[in-house]
């Protein structure tokens, strides 16, 4: 039983992640792969810093992986992703504009 249960999941597993292979859904892996690194991006950032930190590059990553997802959700036309990823990149870009403001208005300073 349990052989017949490893058997269907692998099977299951192959065919999500190998037999439906295609450029859109590579590009998919990399946009997901680009999206999670902001975490990395982050978590680093706030180990060093020993408290929460939001680097530049958290809002960087963020606007290239969540752009890539968009294109992925647009190519798979899965309107509850397109909303979400667009909806996402429109806060990433406006606290990227917060983030370069503040720079600019300390330099002024």
């Amino acid at each position: 039983m349990l052989i017949d249960i490893a058997s269907a999941v692998g099977g299951y597993l192959h065919d999500v992640f190998v037999g439906n292979a295609d450029w859109g859904v590579i590009i998919g892996y990399v946009a997901q792969i680009l999206f999670a690194m902001r975490f990395v991006v982050q978590w680093i950032a706030s180990e060093r810093a020993g408290r929460s930190v939001v680097p530049t590059a958290f809002w960087v990553f963020s606007i290239g992986g969540g752009l890539m997802l968009l294109g992925y959700a647009l190519y798979r036309k899965d309107p509850v992703f397109i909303i979400g990823q667009a909806f996402g990149v429109f806060v990433y870009i406006r606290n990227l504009q917060f983030v370069m403001r503040g720079r600019g208005e300390g330099a002024a300073a």
